[in-house]
């Protein structure tokens, strides 16, 4: 054997050396192999049931307390919302943070107030509004913390990023009357495989209904809106029509026939959520996820009328909100507290062990006073208004109490602007064709041209139809209802607490100073 040979053998004899002794160092956890075949790991064990509750939140739009039977509507009858409220906690004094769509559900979503999440205004087409990156939502959180999340219908929020759900069940443009938003049965059936997808993982899911919004095109002209009513009906429901001449008109809307026309309209797409309701906990019971789901309804505004929707008036942004907990845990229950839907997010996530320890909301949880007779601290909201479309700008900051509110009209100056679905009312355009001087308790020059302060007695002016801002005797009142404003806006960094007033030379606040914000 020569040198050469003799070199490669004793090389050869090295590798095969440490090729063994790698071999048994590693034992079973190196798979060396030349084949082409791969292990296949073992699968982890089954993980237990998580017993904490699933959570679904049904958001109906532009639905006031007007017509919700069990809170005092005569003229139409809710079964099912009822049904929902005699099994569960039923909110005398729950409101929206703003009487507009896409700001209402992100303060919802957020736990933040829209003009602390950035969400202006609308989001979809030219409005192009959009909460900031920072925001934490609630489905993202409850996604951390071990939620399934799913959302289905109306989404009407920006970035998606920002409000991402695991699953989506539906895509569309909000109202789109193709869409499934406006089919409540077919939306509920929709769930059921990711309901049953993981039976140990809880879940949370998003029920956003179309109605009883006014259905797209917002047509000008004398006829009634149809509010999303076809004429046959949605699969699964059974179409229910109302006859102007029975309609309740409440106060706030003149007592027209255009009017009345469409509130019967407004009732069908409210029959036709209602009977959604019961097809959802119909559904619930029997993939067996209802004796332990938390289900929430609430509607994001009032009704789509002058005087309600996009303004901080009570039939705007005091609204329905039922609570049914697990097992039926104080079924039956009238809850008084003050609530506002900011309080939402931080209740949910209370509720589901998931509350964030290094993030802030401006709404707080109720979830410990859900069932109490205790309303000591829960006496007052605060609601924030901007825009509603881009060509909408009417900065609003309210505080209500349980005896008084004050608006505070930021940009008084300005005519109020309407929605494109409201200016195009038939029941706007026949109270200006008869030239009424009043519609419903206010004067058409007061609701189009406001004070800068509006101070109401809720109790002896439910109406909220005499200003008192001017009156001596609610001077010091006035003046404490400000100050609760300011520190409110001083606490959610509001942008619009900047005064910047060209002819006063004394002022000490700099608008270019963003610390303030801070």
């Amino acid at each position: 054997m020569n040198n050469h040979s003799l070199m490669k053998n004793t090389i050869l004899a090295v590798h095969t050396l440490l090729l063994l002794v790698l071999l048994t160092a590693c034992g079973d956890k190196t798979d060396v192999s030349d084949s082409n075949t791969t292990s296949t790991p073992e699968k982890p064990a089954a993980s237990a049931k998580d017993t904490r509750p699933n959570v679904v939140l049904y958001v109906s739009d532009d639905h006031g307390l007007d017509a919700f039977s069990a809170y005092g509507a005569s003229a139409i009858s809710t079964p099912n919302l009822d049904a929902l409220a005699g099994a569960g906690i039923r909110f005398t004094y729950a409101y929206a943070s703003s009487a507009s769509c896409a700001v209402s559900r992100s303060a919802l979503m957020s736990g933040l107030h829209g003009h602390h999440n950035g969400m202006f205004g609308h989001m979809h087409d030219y409005n192009h509004f959009s909460s900031y990156d920072k925001v934490r939502s609630l489905p993202v959180l409850l996604s951390e913390a071990g939620y399934r999340t799913a959302r289905i219908g109306k989404f009407h929020l920006a970035p998606e990023h920002v409000y991402k759900f695991d699953t989506v069940l539906s895509k569309g443009k909000a109202n789109d009357m193709k869409s499934i938003g406006r089919s409540p049965k077919e939306m509920a059936e929709a769930t059921k495989e990711f309901i049953n997808s993981d039976p140990n993982q809880p879940f949370f899911i998003l029920m956003a209904s179309d109605d009883p919004h006014r259905g797209n095109p917002f047509e000008i002209g004398d006829k009634p809106n149809a509010f999303g009513n076809l004429a046959d009906s949605y699969p699964g429901i059974t179409k229910k029509t109302f006859k102007p001449e029975d309609v309740d008109v409440p106060s706030f809307l003149p007592d027209i026939p255009e009017t009345r026309e469409e509130i019967a309209q407004y009732y069908e797409a409210v029959d036709r959520l209602d009977q959604g309701i019961g097809h959802m906990v119909d559904l619930l019971k029997k993939v067996g996820a209802w004796e332990n789901t938390i289900f929430i309804y609430l509607s994001d505004n009032g009704v789509a009328m002058p005087g309600a929707k996009t303004t901080h008036y009570e039939p705007g942004i005091r609204l329905p909100l039922v609570v049914r907990m697990p097992e039926n845990k104080a079924a039956g229950f009238v809850q008084d507290a003050m609530v506002s839907w900011v309080d939402i997010t931080p209740t949910i996530l209370e509720w589901a062990d998931a509350s964030p320890d290094d993030y802030e909301f401006d709404g707080r949880s109720f979830a410990k006073i859900i069932d109490q007779n205790e309303k000591q601290n829960w006496d007052e909201i605060f609601a924030s208004h901007n825009f509603h479309e881009l060509t909408m700008y009417y900065p609003m900051r309210t505080l209500r109490t349980r005896d008084y509110k004050l608006i505070w009209n930021l940009a008084h100056e300005l005519r109020f602007p309407f929605a494109t679905d409201l200016v195009a009312a038939s029941t706007w355009r026949g109270t200006i064709q008869r030239k009424l001087k009043t519609f419903g308790k206010r004067s058409i020059d007061d609701f189009l041209y406001r004070a800068e302060f509006e101070l109401f007695d809720m109790n002896a002016d439910p109406d909220e139809a005499n200003n008192l801002a001017d009156d001596p005797k609610y001077a010091e009142i006035k003046e404490q209802m400000i100050n609760k404003i300011r520190q409110y806006q001083v606490s959610t960094m509001d942008p619009w607490i900047v005064e910047s007033d060209p002819f006063d030379l004394s002022q000490e606040v700099d608008p270019f100073d963003i610390e303030q914000y801070k």
